[in-house]
């Protein structure tokens, strides 16, 4: 075009990508922790219409979750969706697993924590990958009649204050996890969850291509 100016000497250096928590994010993938209870949102079960079951990992060390889909049977496979006509997601009562990840983030458990993610791909497998520490705060008060009310306006974790996200460079390595020793899968069931190994095989997990 002729009036594009050109700028070779352009550089991302001193920029920050604004967090897409900012925005109204209703179609993005998200995964929301609540009363004992885990749950994805519809745009998660969108953007894989094929994918019935999941295995879900969790990175202690990097607070990273990861939710893989897998066939039904194969071992710890985990239904994330509803038995329907229609395809809803499916909350699922995990005391112990909601327990646990309340202890490692050090989270209020009589709040909820809703995460955003992101749909990434690696050797073909879709995963959606989501970072505990980025979770939106929905804080419960107890209101003028004395009920308990939940906040429907989200805080934020308080080193993000001061900025608008996360630097350019940083940004583009957060969505890479390698699923290795440190990942360990978690079996759901009823109301209980155990961790039943450690993943042993490594995937590269980069940014998500254009083509879907």
């Amino acid at each position: 075009m002729s009036d594009t100016a050109n700028n070779d000497e352009f550089s991302y250096s001193g920029y920050q990508v604004v967090r897409g928590e900012f925005f109204a994010h209703i179609k993005e993938p998200s995964l929301t922790f609540n009363n004992c209870k885990i749950y994805v949102n519809a745009a998660c079960l969108n953007k894989s219409p094929q994918t019935d079951f999941v295995h879900i990992l969790i990175n202690p060390t990097e607070k990273k979750l990861v939710i893989r889909p897998c066939n039904e049977e194969e071992k710890d496979s985990f239904c994330w969706r509803s038995n329907s006509a229609k395809r809803r997601p499916k909350q699922v009562t995990c005391k112990i697993f909601f327990a646990k990840v309340v202890e490692l983030m050090d989270w209020n458990p009589a709040y909820r924590y809703k995460l955003i993610g992101k749909l990434v791909r690696s050797n073909g497998q879709y995963l959606f990958v989501f970072d505990l520490k980025t979770a939106e705060i929905f804080k419960r008060v107890i209101n003028a009649d004395n009920k308990l009310k939940s906040s429907r306006i989200p805080a934020f974790p308080e080193d993000w204050k001061d900025q608008f996200g996360l630097p350019y460079d940083e940004h583009r390595k957060s969505l890479k996890v390698n699923i290795v020793d440190g990942y360990a899968v978690f079996k759901l069931e009823n109301n209980r969850a155990k961790t039943v190994y450690n993943a042993n095989e490594q995937i590269e997990i980069g940014e998500q291509n254009d083509d879907k």
